[in-house]
């Protein structure tokens, strides 16, 4: 394999495997501080309970996560050289941002709130991690800013043979980048309901804890719903930017092989790539591509011939990509509602074939979540940064091959580790329960 090729295949290992822990962080953050709210504002002592366990599942991961992002950013010195001479001046700017205001105050809120169960009135506390919450959403704001700029550049001028921002503003209010943004948020909302749907199914099935798990659920179930039907919405506005700005991603997503308009959208098709087709072609309901690319059923579709073989992007993976991260986001919605309706029957916990597919429905939301960075980066190729700068041309000149695949070798091997350590603590403490007692904490905050 060529160097360009190892650097890839790196940097997917390395952004997939970060992926795991970003939207669990997203969502298990934002909840957490509802549950608190909830406590505060009631005085329930079950939601304290809930704000304590779901809150270190939710620091368990934040600390991996911090681990695993670090190393992300030395690649674009080591791995992608001419990348970051190249567009330094631009995608330089929101990284630093991210790691001297969003991920400062995130690290120092999420202290706050650790250590100062016993220290400070629950009011201040809560105000602890609604800042903390909100600090790791505006992190994330701030790198998929950077990201959508690769996928939609604006606000530069080519000068001295380089990249250089003209309008600092036009990067910060790309809608391609906001739209995004909204879009990853409300999945890693989805993916954190899942999560707690299903860590309290399995306590259910278990008859442990009925009431707080039962609650839990009711509770996760309906943000899974409307983060779901969100991320769908958001979705169909991310295709229309696609569409307009990224004809050879849409094409590839869709396997749209000609130049028409009106095009129907086929549920069931086999793209062949060598012969430029699509082996099968069935079910078609008539103007639904054009509808969902430009809201008009008319609009033209660019169809991948339009453009040379080198200038498009692996049809076949994301295609698939796209299609599987479609379905599974069908099978989040329907399961989601059928878990508001469930959970709120008397005998919920006896609908034991619906709490193990709970269970067993862990892992969609993040196969889902890695399969719509295939769409994104993989739709993207052969350019890092869109119509600019392709991806063989952006990686470092000095390094080789053999440095490469040890350092590939490295990543796997730490970060095989890595993972294993997190998916025992979150299994051994989501196993383990809630405290059984916070008087303790009521007392303390109480005298505060």
């Amino acid at each position: 394999m060529s160097v360009v090729t190892l650097s890839q295949l790196q940097f997917a290992a390395t952004g997939m495997f970060h992926w795991i822990f970003v939207p669990l962080t997203l969502g298990l953050s934002i909840m957490t501080a509802w549950m608190e709210t909830k406590y505060v504002t009631t005085g329930d002592e079950t939601w304290l309970r809930m704000t304590k366990f779901w809150g270190k599942l939710f620091l368990i991961n934040f600390a991996l996560g911090v681990v695993t992002g670090i190393t992300m950013e030395f690649q674009f010195g080591m791995n992608w050289s001419e990348y970051s001479r190249y567009v330094g001046d631009i995608f330089g700017a929101p990284l630093a941002i991210e790691a001297t205001l969003a991920f400062f105050l995130e690290s120092v809120f999420i202290g706050v709130w650790i250590f100062g169960w016993n220290k400070i009135s629950k009011k201040a506390h809560l105000v602890t991690i609604w800042l903390a919450s909100v600090a790791t959403n505006v992190s994330a704001l701030i790198i998929l800013l950077a990201n959508a700029w690769m996928q939609k550049p604006v606000g530069y001028v080519i000068r001295n043979n380089r990249a250089e921002m003209n309008d600092f503003l036009a990067v910060l209010t790309n809608d391609y980048g906001w739209i995004k943004f909204i879009h990853t948020l409300l999945s890693g909302y989805a993916l954190a309901a899942f999560v707690i749907m299903g860590v309290s199914a399995w306590h259910l099935l278990r008859k442990n804890e009925n009431d707080f798990f039962v609650r839990s659920f009711r509770m996760a179930a309906v943000w899974a719903f409307v983060a779901t039907l969100g991320v769908a919405v958001t979705g169909d506005m991310h295709a229309v930017e696609i569409a307009e700005h990224q004809p050879t991603k849409f094409a590839a997503m869709e396997s749209q092989w000609e130049t028409r308009r009106g095009v129907g959208m086929s549920l069931l098709l086999i793209p062949d790539v060598a012969r430029e087709c699509n082996n099968v072609d069935m079910f078609c309901i008539p103007n639904m591509l054009s509808i969902l690319a430009f809201h008009d059923a008319t609009g033209e579709i660019k169809g991948l011939k339009e453009f040379p073989k080198e200038l498009r992007p692996p049809v076949l993976p994301t295609f698939l990509s796209f299609r599987a991260m479609t379905g599974l986001g069908m099978f989040m919605l329907l399961t989601s509602l059928a878990g508001i309706v469930l959970s709120r029957r008397q005998k919920f916990v006896e609908y034991r074939a619906f709490l193990t597919l709970m269970v067993c429905a862990i892992p969609a939301p993040y196969l889902a979540e890695q399969l719509g960075w295939v769409v994104a980066e993989l739709g993207r190729q052969p350019w890092i940064v869109y119509g600019v700068l392709k991806t063989a041309d952006a990686v470092s000149k000095s390094i080789t091959t053999t440095q490469v695949i040890l350092s590939l070798i490295g990543f796997t091997v730490l970060y095989g580790m890595l993972g294993a350590i997190d998916i025992f603590l979150l299994v051994k403490y989501a196993k383990k329960g809630p405290d059984k007692d916070v008087s303790s904490i009521i007392n303390v905050q109480g005298r505060a």
